[in-house]
């Protein structure tokens, strides 16, 4: 099993990330992350999504998500080709004495501390997937009580493959 990333350019219309994601239930694909956001132009949403699956599955997700109506474009973003960044924000427990040794890890993935209250911190973190799982996993001496997590939103590297819609 490998992962791809697509992204689609979209009608922003009501629904339309419903029937996306439908197309992926009804067939039984998985979607690992999805995010969805208006472009520039307001008449477009961009929808970046992980799937994954064999070669097969991944070629029918294009194909099938391709062939709705409000999919305008749809292309692969190719791991070297293009910039994919995640956003986690992390509740770690942290009393006065423990305080100082988050505020160290997060320093050195240049994560922001945005909330510090008497028991616990919120950080925040930008990244590709591989910096994120690093962070979390070096705080693994800390208890986190609670993660959230964006999914990846990603754009092609250059001007080759920029869609001009009209």
């Amino acid at each position: 099993m490998r992962k791809k990333v697509f992204q689609l350019l979209v009608d922003n219309t009501s629904g339309v990330l419903s029937r996306i994601s439908g197309l992926f239930s009804r067939r039984g694909y998985n979607i690992e992350s999805i995010t969805a956001g208006v472009t520039a132009d307001p008449r477009f949403t961009r929808i970046t999504i992980v799937a994954s699956g064999d070669d097969e599955i991944l070629d029918q997700i294009e194909k099938q998500v391709a062939k709705l109506v409000d999919v305008r474009d749809i292309k692969e973003l190719a791991p070297d080709d293009s910039v994919y960044r995640e956003l986690v924000l992390i509740k770690v427990r942290a009393t006065a004495e423990m305080r100082q040794g988050v505020i160290s890890v997060a320093d050195i993935f240049r994560a922001k501390i945005i909330d510090v209250a008497p028991e616990s911190l919120i950080i925040e973190l930008t990244g590709n997937q591989a910096k994120i799982e690093a962070f979390i996993s070096l705080l693994d001496g800390y208890e986190i009580l609670e993660l959230a997590r964006t999914g990846i939103a990603g754009l092609g590297r250059g001007t080759e493959n920029v869609t001009y819609l009209p």
